[in-house]
């Protein structure tokens, strides 16, 4: 479970953040405010209009993970944790059968597919949503390399911390390598007595669950949507004054947004150069109404390229 930090009231006024959210076994969306919190910006029509493919795709890519989930091995870990129960309260015979049970469902994940190496369990989700215009960003980013470079390294901690903007995807699964064996190595201390071994070592192969995180930017993922939208109106060779107004906006606002994921660090700075590149080409192409096809083939290979 990720901290909260203790933001001072700057930091506060730029994030709407969601954390994560679950209980035990069963993660849970993490939902964002439905309004920047005060003094934050708001955003752009333009990213407001993408906003609900954003969370759709956020939305789907959990879906995929959870369906992942092997539930046998979720009840491996209940009765693992069950057992040591047992043992704290001095009820053998209960561990006893927790771990029996345990085995068996690992032993099935392991006859089903017995090259796995990993057993997911658990996915949580969190999206951090910076509600901050590049200038704001650049900011923060001065004010952390201040802060390190006069030693403040507590005060730069708190700031970069929160330079994100992201959904973040964080798996829990049981190591099948080492696991099984560790909770099979139980049983005989259990029959020997020795249950404070016992209990040490059902703490240490709960312990040693493997979390893995993937990271997905927001603004490339906005500006992804932004240029499949400008796209569309480039391609329209009867676009109206309001499309045209359209089409700018969204390009510029790709663009806003291609500027904060460089700003945060997402991909290799010189990635983006010959982005911004192709969007002044773009904009140049479409200047007083034409259209065309295939403009945007590039900047989107490139764009798939960053991350």
């Amino acid at each position: 479970m990720m901290k909260k930090s203790v933001l001072n009231p700057v930091c506060a006024a730029l994030l709407s953040i969601g954390l994560f959210g679950a209980t035990p076994l069963l993660a849970k969306d993490t939902v964002k405010p439905a309004t920047a919190q005060a003094g934050a910006p708001v955003k752009s029509p333009a990213t407001r209009s993408v906003q609900a493919d954003v969370d759709k795709q956020s939305a789907s890519k959990a879906a995929a993970k959870r369906e992942n989930v092997i539930k046998e091995a979720v009840v491996a870990i209940a009765e693992t944790e069950k057992a040591l129960k047992a043992l704290n309260d001095n009820k053998k015979d209960e561990a006893l059968a927790a771990l029996e049970k345990a085995t068996g469902k690992l032993e099935l994940v392991l006859a089903r597919d017995p090259a796995l190496a990993l057993a997911p369990v658990d996915v949580e989700q969190a999206t951090f949503d910076l509600l901050a215009n590049t200038k704001t960003i650049k900011a923060l980013i001065y004010d952390a390399e201040k802060a390190i470079k006069d030693g403040e390294i507590q005060k730069a901690r708190a700031i970069m911390m929160n330079l994100a903007s992201e959904v973040v995807f964080r798996t829990t699964s049981i190591p099948l390598a080492t696991y099984p064996d560790a909770i099979k190595a139980i049983t005989p201390l259990i029959d020997a007595g020795k249950i404070d071994e016992a209990k040490v070592g059902l703490e240490a192969a709960l312990s040693t669950l493997v979390t893995s995180v993937e990271v997905i930017p927001l603004p490339i993922v906005r500006a992804g949507y932004l240029l499949g939208n400008a796209e569309k109106l480039a391609e329209n060779d009867k676009r109206a004054d309001k499309d045209n107004q359209k089409l700018d906006a969204l390009l510029k606002e790709a663009r806003n947004q291609l500027e904060m994921a460089e700003l945060l660090g997402y991909g290799d700075k010189d990635a983006f150069k010959p982005m911004y590149e192709q969007l002044d080409e773009i904009e140049d192409k479409a200047k007083d109404g034409k259209s065309g096809k295939g403009w945007f083939a590039k900047i989107k290979k490139q764009l798939s390229n960053l991350f």
